[in-house]
């Protein structure tokens, strides 16, 4: 969340506890590089190339040279597929589907909110905040983690009132409809976490750094869940995060770290010794939300005025003294308000990134209420991570220009940190996720099919409940505050996400939004949810545990297309011929002991080759 109100001095009180500013107010962003047009030289400054940044090691958008004279970076920006919305959700017959332009929630909208191919399992608190975190530990019990503290103090009120304590909450959703609160934690970063709560599921650890919109003063909570997740284990709780907002963890869970955008400030901590963290690295970088690579060696850093920034992480990941972190590459695009955080996932094979912007901006590039400019979501390319380039876009149609005027009193729609923009995407695995769920503040959660990133869209969505703004009894605002990072059960095909105005959902998808396997192939053959080329593509089977293969049949759209024979057996399945649209490979495979295996796969042919 970045910078930002609404009538009411009350209310203005409540914003500026969140830390937002005015419209125009000076803030990091203002004094970075904008959307649409490169960064002015500050005074005694000169911009350079990104090329004279990267040969210098890659220091901030801000470095200086022998001379001591400061200089910017210049973001590229490159080719864009049209701004358009993404096409809409197609509902089935057991949905609620909302009448109105796709993403609008109107004063006379159904207080009972809206679901398209999807159902409400259970529900849980009165007041939500910037992240769902899931984790199973190795006694299999299944539980949530969410921050309440999206709007204080008004969820400090909404919680006295639900008689439950302030704080991170503690789910076990062993029955997702009836989640049940087994602990709240009130540890300082847990109290107030702002956009940094996060599991490292490889070490069980759950973290968080005290932080606000601004910045806070970068105190690190570590908690073990790995024993048993429902009642987490304190392990430290230090000052080594320096500022507080956002935040990122290795995959390995060897290093976390702490993001403050309002003082540029990036900071690698070491928590090997959880009870003991350490400081590996700082940097000078406006970083808002990082991600880091499968392997710890890239970060994908969304800058809130720099866009996306991908560093070199490599030397802090292999514990190099005096690590350098040089910058690989920088993008900006031409609707970029507030970028908020952009996630590594392969589709196809190839490596992409989901960005999304926070907010919306006015035509001189200042963050505010319904401004014209809405940064929304976006498919990035990073193939070759030394030159990304957006490849599509995640919006809905109240996110488009030509739409604004006739929103701009729809509730929360007024205010520059809720109204109709988006604010994080989640998926439920790296690896051809099949789909992405982001929270679009006023609009709800909306699920979209990205097995074709080149052409994305949307298959279902959620409008929660209508409510008081932070849950309160007072009857202000009342709609959607969906700003949640949202988790899944991809098993079962459940969304966890929750909500600024009335706390956690657990939602199932319908049959029609099924896009993703919730099982892997015992044949090996690829993810359901990748696309593959228009013309070939190959499959590897391999022998299932315990058992040798003889041959295989494979059939394509019904017909046999090949016979393979051995225990390695891969098979080059020619499309030539057939039209653009989904095929079915059905693989019939025998095993040496005389045993049958069948399994079917339907894929996108959607790929460019």
């Amino acid at each position: 969340m970045g910078r930002g109100f609404g009538p009411g001095a009350a209310l203005v009180a409540v914003l500026m506890l969140m830390g937002a500013a005015p419209a125009g107010a000076t803030t990091a962003a203002a004094t970075s590089p904008g959307a649409g047009r490169p960064a002015a030289a500050m005074p005694g400054s000169e911009v350079r190339p990104e090329a004279d940044l990267r040969a210098r090691g890659g220091d901030a958008t801000v470095a200086a040279d022998s001379a001591n004279r400061t200089f910017r970076a210049v973001a590229p920006f490159r080719d864009e597929p049209p701004l358009t919305a993404t096409p809409a959700a197609t509902c089935d017959s057991a949905s609620r589907p909302s009448p109105y332009m796709q993403g609008r929630v109107p004063a006379d909208a159904d207080p009972k909110g809206y679901q398209c191919n999807v159902t409400q399992l259970g529900h849980e608190g009165t007041a939500g905040g910037f992240k769902v975190e899931r984790y199973t530990d190795a006694a299999g019990h299944d539980c949530a983690y969410y921050d309440t503290t999206l709007l204080f103090p008004t969820n400090a009120v909404s919680a006295l009132l639900d008689t439950k304590a302030t704080g991170t909450a503690v789910l076990d959703m062993s029955d997702p409809a009836n989640p049940k609160r087994t602990a709240t934690l009130v540890t300082l970063a847990m109290q107030s976490p702002h956009e940094s709560l996060v599991v490292n599921a490889k070490r069980g650890l759950l973290a968080a750094v005290f932080g606000n919109p601004a910045f806070g003063p970068g105190i690190v909570d570590i908690y073990d869940v790995s024993k048993d997740c429902r009642f987490p284990e304190l392990q430290s709780s230090s000052p080594v995060g320096i500022f507080g907002h956002e935040s990122g963890f290795a995959l390995d869970g060897r290093t976390f770290y702490a993001t403050s955008p309002g003082t540029n400030t990036l900071v690698a901590i070491d928590v090997t010794n959880p009870k003991v963290p350490a400081q590996l690295w700082t940097g000078a970088y406006d970083a808002h939300g990082v991600s880091l690579s499968a392997d710890g060696n890239r970060m994908y850093v969304a800058g809130t005025g720099d866009g996306l920034v991908v560093l070199d992480t490599s030397e802090i990941q292999a514990r190099k003294p005096n690590p350098q972190v040089p910058v690989v590459s920088r993008l900006q695009w031409k609707s970029m308000t507030i970028p908020q955080n952009a996630m590594p996932v392969t589709i196809g094979g190839k490596k992409m990134l989901l960005e999304i912007d926070e907010y919306s901006k006015d035509a001189n590039n200042n963050i505010a209420s319904n401004g014209v400019n809405v940064g929304a979501g976006r498919i990035i390319d990073i193939s070759d991570d030394t030159r990304p380039k957006v490849i599509s876009n995640l919006r809905l149609a109240v996110n488009q220009p030509e739409n604004r005027a006739a929103i701009a009193q729809d509730p929360g729609a007024p205010l520059p940190v809720q109204g109709y923009a988006g604010h994080y995407c989640g998926v439920p695995r790296e690896v051809d996720p099949g789909i992405v769920a982001c929270s679009f503040i006023a609009s709800g959660l909306r699920v979209f099919d990205i097995r074709d990133p080149y052409n994305p869209k949307e298959i279902a969505y959620f409008v929660a409940p209508i409510s008081n703004l932070g849950g309160t009894p007072l009857p202000l605002f009342r709609s959607n505050f969906a700003m949640s990072r949202p988790s899944f059960v991809p098993s079962r095909n459940e969304i966890w996400y929750s909500d600024g105005n009335s706390g956690f959902y657990s939602l199932r998808l319908s049959k029609a939004a099924q896009v993703f396997d919730s099982k892997g192939s015992t044949l090996g053959l690829p993810s359901q949810g990748s696309c593959v080329s228009r013309r070939s593509f190959t499959i590897r089977l391999r022998q299932p545990k315990g058992q040798r293969l003889k041959s295989a049949k494979v059939f394509v759209n019904g017909r046999q297309v090949k016979t393979v024979r051995g225990a390695r057996t891969t098979a080059r399945i020619d499309l030539r011929g057939l039209k653009k649209g989904t095929v079915t490979v059905r693989v019939e495979a025998r095993t040496r002991s005389g045993k049958t295996i069948r399994e079917t796969r339907r894929y996108l042919t959607c790929a460019p080759r």
